[in-house]
């Protein structure tokens, strides 16, 4: 007669377990192993420029050049930071670049929203040819447009202006893309019951889709803003010799130049002007990852 599996002991099962699954969950063992050890050194790689630039702008002068360099500050000089933001007008800057980031992440997330609806869900003459004209966008460097933006800002006169630094840069065709590409993952069946139930356009974006798209939206958002404010030559160029509106990378190069000698005070404005880019990835680092990945698994 055949025995009782519950007079069997836990580790006879074990014994008479197939060979083929203990090896495939070791096999799934070491595989996850090896994916920690090499994100792991992925980080480190990503995080020393960081932790040493951090270190650098703590040591006073004298210590930067030794060799081999203090992998810790002993003794660190948190004046190298009031310095920066004092003789570096680090506070109007900072305050140049909010302004001029948030006048171009909202109008590009207003621009993007609209866009990708109409793509993505209407019909009208030449939709394929306007899509594909917007994409060609992406492909034309910033550097080829650069004298005709400039040349229009001028005669606009919207010169050493926020409208000048900002208005170029309301629409991207990457953006529409992305929030398209999102949409249209949206079930059609969807879209019919909305209009079943009265929904009009507006209704259905605002109620239905943008909140099931709210991790592109967010990843857009982040994007946004880390290209708004990392830009440089658009600001150096656009606004002369007006520290009014420069922005804090201008900022950073002037800082450089007046304190060529004092290299932490330097590092220390950068580590200033990084922080609301590190805080920012810091709070939104789900969404974004949720939104890069939202059309991955269907």
């Amino acid at each position: 007669m055949p025995s009782d599996l519950s007079t069997i002991s836990p580790a006879k099962r074990r014994t008479n377990a197939p060979r083929g699954q203990h090896r495939t969950h070791k096999h799934g063992r070491w595989r996850a192993i090896g994916s920690y050890l090499l994100l792991s050194a992925l980080a480190l790689i990503v995080l020393i420029p960081l932790y040493i630039t951090v270190v650098n702008s703590l040591l006073q002068g004298n210590l930067i050049a030794h060799q081999p360099p203090p992998l810790f500050p002993v003794h660190p000089d948190w004046s190298t930071y009031s310095t920066a933001w004092t003789e570096g007008d680090l506070g109007i800057y900072l305050r140049n670049s909010v302004i001029a980031t948030s006048i171009i992440v909202s109008g590009q997330l207003l621009t993007t929203i609209f866009a990708a609806y109409a793509f993505a869900f209407l019909e009208f003459p030449f939709k394929r040819t306007l899509f594909v004209v917007m994409l060609s966008t992406m492909m034309i460097p910033f550097e080829v447009t650069l004298v005709t933006n400039l040349t229009t800002i001028t005669k606009l006169g919207w010169y050493n202006t926020f409208a000048g630094l900002t208005v170029p840069f309301l629409a991207t065709g990457f953006g529409t893309f992305l929030l398209r590409q999102a949409f249209r993952q949206l079930p059609k069946e969807l879209r019919e019951a909305a209009e079943l139930d009265g929904y009009g356009h507006f209704r259905f974006l605002f109620r239905i889709a943008l909140p099931l798209a709210r991790p592109t939206v967010a990843a857009l958002a982040v994007f946004s803003f880390l290209g708004a404010w990392n830009q440089y030559l658009w600001p150096l160029v656009v606004t002369g010799d007006n520290n009014a509106i420069r922005t804090v990378q201008i900022g950073l190069k002037q800082l450089q130049a007046t304190q060529a000698n004092q290299i932490n005070v330097t590092l220390a404005g950068t580590i200033i002007a990084a922080a609301p880019l590190l805080i920012l990835l810091i709070i939104f680092q789900k969404q974004l990852v949720r939104g890069l990945t939202a059309g991955a698994v269907k």
